[in-house]
């Protein structure tokens, strides 16, 4: 780490440039209420308005790079995000040759495409005006690199690696203060790799590489508060490396492991690595990952190409395409440059269709198969409600300056919002799956196998939330459960799955795509269960449910190989819009090599049996319980949350509980 590195990483780490921030230049509310941000016309113009309002060029310390946000408040809530753009094309040709496109286009082209390449050149030119604004106070301070780079970018290509990440600053700057959300950076050591090698025929070294990702992923972080989605730190600043390329060849190299090094010097919470493996990835890869985790940074994030290729091929992307995919702000699996998927559409609700199954039918069902079958009638009915409530037509706004970085929407001169990407599917998380198996395990073992305890006492105690019935609590919690490689409950789970994701993949959406079933929650793990009552594997009403693939909390777990057996029955190619299999290591584990290796050896074999994602979280509960305690002493310190890793004394407390609560492992 260079010294240019160190001063500025304690700058960000000290957070006093946060006591400097200002109040908004902009009133976003006026904004909305001076253009009609349902046509093109108002939507450009309300950017335009949006960059007029920033007056003052704002640079952190040494800053290479510049736009920054520097006011208090998220200006970017409330707009279309989790789409990875194309930013290979916005990188070869800059945003003067996406114009250009446009302007050629529009001889030929209807009105609706004329007022979005009209509407291109309105967002362009108020853009142009930052980058103005930006040069000349770079040449006034004497940054005169940073000035002369932007001569050249992001109006034209980039020429060098250096270039090609301010080319990347300035595209997450602006399309922030558009009031895009979670901006993901997908693919960056495929689309940086021709500029790293011209960086290096240039004459600059590997170290120097180096110190610029160093210094982009300092850069990351400064604002990075302002962008939330639930919590501070979701803020979707993910980003992919290595897997295959469109043509299928491996691409983790050079570059790929400069990331890993600068993310592991940092300490960061952004950007969050995503590692896309395979069956043959060496042990190595993993080995290298986990130092990443044992930082404590709970990334890596693994995403197995054997799984995810196929479910998206099966749905119907195309196969370069979906070799070429990228992660959204979490986990979901997107394509890159050409698709406006909306992966986090809606959350089903496992959980809550079992409470309600229960009390409409458990009393009339003379056999747990009889049960079922009401169960799995009750999942297509949500599933129903579900798609009707996403399909009722509602206005959109075009999203112009997004929908100018994806390619398709060029050619077809239509925004990303009136179908002008190539794909534009919806996906369904789904919440507390493994709580809604152990349950059913719970009643076929109380109600249909051993007679504990009549449905009317069944039914009772649940409404009751198990006070007065603390035997049947008892004996409930000790029922079987998922994560401990037992049929008895992993095969629910596996039929739980195999009905929701059957009876949802490929129905039409209301914007010529379709649906797609995943395993992630989100923040559901919180929201959902907060409404639903006691379960009958013994937990309480208003509990949480595990975070999107992993054993319930109130599970009791016999260790790491047992967890993963059970969450690798299921073929996972039919239900992989995204959500990761979480586990909890304690951080002695990584104290030495063998440790690591041992934790390596765990991610690769949940890969190999046919693992889609898996996360790790390095924590230990005694370090979390005195940083509630003591924030103040704990300024840094990270955890991962469901999808994004964040700071654990910026949460909420809900989610510092869940987090501590979660078991930890030792291997």
């Amino acid at each position: 780490m260079t010294e240019l590195v160190k001063r500025q990483l304690k700058l960000l780490n000290d957070r006093t440039y946060r006591a400097r921030r200002v109040s908004p230049p902009m009133d976003p509310e006026l904004a909305e209420q001076q253009w009609d941000r349902y046509t093109e016309a108002g939507d450009a113009a309300r950017f335009a308005y949006a960059c007029a309002c920033e007056k003052e060029p704002v640079f952190h310390g040494e800053d290479i790079f510049g736009f920054n946000r520097y006011c208090t408040g998220a200006l970017c809530k409330g707009r279309f995000g989790n789409v990875v753009i194309d930013y290979e094309t916005v990188l070869s040709k800059g945003l003067c040759g996406i114009l250009a496109d446009a302007d050629a286009r529009r001889a030929t082209a209807d009105a609706e495409a004329i007022s979005y390449y009209d509407g291109i050149r309105t967002c362009y030119e108020a853009a142009f005006g930052l980058v103005d604004m930006y040069e000349k106070a770079a040449c006034e301070a004497g940054n005169l690199r940073l000035a002369d780079a932007l001569l050249q970018v992001p109006r034209h290509g980039a020429r060098s690696y250096y270039e090609a990440l301010i080319t990347l600053r300035f595209l997450s700057y602006i399309l922030r203060l558009n009031r895009c959300v979670h901006l993901p950076l997908g693919r960056f050591d495929c689309y940086m790799k021709p500029y790293y090698e011209m960086s290096l025929a240039a004459g600059v070294t590997e170290a120097e590489i180096l110190e610029q990702t160093e210094l982009f992923f300092i850069a990351m972080n400064f604002d990075s508060d302002l962008y939330i989605g639930i919590q501070k730190g979701d803020n979707g600043q993910s980003l992919v490396l290595g897997g295959c390329d469109r043509a299928g060849n491996e691409v983790f190299g050079a570059l790929s492991e400069i990331c890993l090094q600068a993310s592991e010097e940092l300490a960061l919470i952004d950007p969050k690595i995503n590692l896309r493996v395979n069956k043959g990835t060496p042990l190595s890869l993993y080995e290298r990952g986990t130092r990443l985790t044992k930082q404590g940074l709970g990334f890596p994030q693994y995403s197995n190409d054997d799984i995810a290729i196929p479910f998206l091929t099966s749905l119907g992307y195309d196969p370069e395409d979906a070799r070429d995919y990228a992660m959204a702000a979490c986990w979901e699996f997107i394509v890159s440059g050409n698709g406006a998927d909306i992966p986090n559409r809606n959350s089903f609700d496992y959980p809550k269709v079992i409470e309600r199954a229960t009390k409409s039918h458990l009393l009339t069902s003379d056999s747990f198969e009889t049960f079922l079958e009401a169960v799995g009638r009750e999942m297509d009915r949500e599933c129903d409600r579900m798609i009707d409530h996403c399909n009722e037509n509602r206005p959109y706004s075009p999203e112009i300056l997004l929908s100018s970085f994806l390619q398709p929407t060029i050619e077809r001169g239509r925004t990303l919002q009136r179908g002008g990407a190539k794909y534009n599917n919806y996906g369904f998380h789904g919440s507390g799956m493994s709580t809604a198996a152990d349950a059913l395990a719970a009643i076929r073992a109380c109600i249909y196998e051993q007679q504990y305890c009549t449905k009317e006492e069944l039914l009772a105690a649940l409404e009751a939330d198990f006070v007065g019935y603390e035997d049947l609590h008892r004996w409930l919690l000790d029922c079987p459960k998922m994560g401990n490689n037992d049929d008895r409950a992993d095969m629910l789970g596996c039929w739980l799955m195999e009905r929701f994701s059957s009876y949802l993949n490929g129905k039409p959406n209301d914007r010529g795509g379709i649906y797609r079933a995943g395993t992630g929650s989100a923040m559901t793990y919180i929201t959902h269960a907060a409404k639903v009552g006691a379960t009958a594997d013994g937990r309480r009403a208003g509990t949480p449910f595990a975070s999107s693939y992993s054993p319930s909390p109130d599970a009791r777990l016999q260790g790491p190989l047992s967890n993963i057996l059970s969450f690798t029955k299921f073929d996972l190619r039919k239900i992989c819009n995204g959500g990761p299999f979480t586990i909890e290591i304690h951080d002695t584990v990584f104290r030495n090599d063998e440790g690591e290796k041992k934790v390596a050896q765990l991610i690769k074999s949940y890969i190999d049996l046919g693992g889609h994602q898996i996360q790790i979280n390095a924590i230990n509960r005694d370090r979390l319980l005195d940083a509630q305690a003591h924030p103040e002493n704990y300024p840094n310190l990270i955890v991962r949350v469901w999808g994004w890793s964040g700071y654990f004394t910026e949460l909420d407390t809900v989610y510092q509980n869940h987090v501590i609560r979660r078991m930890e492992f030792t291997v």
